[in-house]
């Protein structure tokens, strides 16, 4: 399974941004899959998951009522739709999958900046 995230790029204080996650490969094996965040000097932290036919999802405390995951399985493509981002938002966002199998894997990142 590969994984490629789009979308991120530079976003004032209360903009918005959507990221796409594509995924490619053995994408039938692909169960719940989320996205994550790290800011310089953090650890990685899980922002949003969401199962695998996308009937439940779950977030970080710090973007519930903002962000947004989904995903179209058609299409092979998670989103995280994210609004009113704040500056502590800026972090390089990863998107991950688990196979049945138990493997996970990782895309290689998107910058999200959030300027003041």
């Amino acid at each position: 399974v590969q994984l490629v995230e789009s979308g991120g790029g530079l976003v004032q204080a209360g903009g918005s941004l959507r990221l796409s996650c594509a995924a490619s490969g053995s994408t039938f094996s692909i169960n719940a899959m989320g996205w994550y965040r790290q800011a310089p000097g953090k650890q990685r932290e899980l922002v949003a998951a969401i199962t695998s036919g996308g009937g439940s999802t779950n977030y970080a405390d710090s973007v519930k009522g903002r962000f947004t995951v989904s995903r179209d399985n058609a299409k092979n493509t998670m989103y995280l739709q994210m609004s009113s981002l704040k500056p502590e938002d800026t972090a390089v966002y990863y998107c991950n999958a688990q196979v049945v199998a138990g493997w996970i894997y990782w895309g290689q990142g998107t910058q999200v900046t959030v300027s003041s």
